[in-house]
């Protein structure tokens, strides 16, 4: 998942992104209201973590300007605010769950896990292109009735290019959504990814099914069957 962090703790924020970073999700993260309100309408994410007491603009804030927009990422509020009340209105604004700090990583990672399965939960989770099946919940990929091992950037990568099939992809959208906000767009970064993910999905296959597109970028070519 790629996941907006709104958190003014510089330390925490840095613990949540590296280990967010090491479950496979990717993080952008900022401490100020007014630009992570900004980020999260100008960029696509999957989930929305959300501190309360923030510079400039406060949870309850940003959620209200989100839900005006019709912006409807999944927000999740972290917040030292326990009493009752505050969880009522941050819910009733829209987030979709609390966590009171201090707070346990693993739940986090469970609970965001749960966010996951909602969105992922109904008919479509598993893909199938020809002889390649990718299951989006359990990770699992499997190519001509062999286990592909993906890391968790190449998994990512996998993924976006599934659900943009038959469509060429670019460098710049790879890096917005595969890598954070600030990434370097001169590296070579995706270049080495993709020979990586190429390698392991297409090794041996009679048919390739990830092509470069010269001058413009990158298709999987395919009919996705979605079950």
């Amino acid at each position: 998942m790629k996941i907006l962090l709104i958190e003014d703790e510089a330390k925490l924020g840095q613990f949540l992104c590296d280990g967010l970073a090491e479950a496979g999700h990717v993080c952008d993260h900022f401490a100020d209201g007014s630009k992570g309100l900004e980020a999260a309408m100008t960029t696509d994410f999957d989930l929305i973590i959300l501190d309360l007491m923030l510079p400039n603009m406060n949870g309850f804030e940003i959620l209200t300007n989100l839900r005006q927009f019709r912006n409807q990422t999944p927000v999740l509020v972290l917040s030292a605010l326990s009493d009752t009340e505050k969880v009522i209105q941050a819910l009733d604004l829209g987030a979709i769950d609390y966590m009171r700090k201090p707070f346990d990583f693993d739940e986090m990672l469970a609970r965001i896990r749960t966010i996951q399965r909602r969105s992922l939960n109904q008919p479509g989770y598993l893909l199938n292109v020809g002889d390649l099946q990718v299951n989006l919940l359990s990770r699992e990929v499997i190519r001509n009735g062999q286990k592909v091992n993906l890391s968790n950037r190449e998994f990512a990568l996998l993924e976006f290019l599934l659900t943009h099939a038959n469509q060429v992809v670019t460098k710049t959208q790879i890096l917005e959504k595969i890598w954070d906000i600030n990434f370097d767009p001169g590296s070579n970064i995706v270049e080495v990814h993709m020979y990586q993910l190429r390698k392991k999905i297409d090794k041996d296959a009679e048919e390739p099914l990830i092509q470069t597109v010269i001058g413009r970028g990158y298709i999987l070519k395919g009919d996705v069957i979605k079950s």
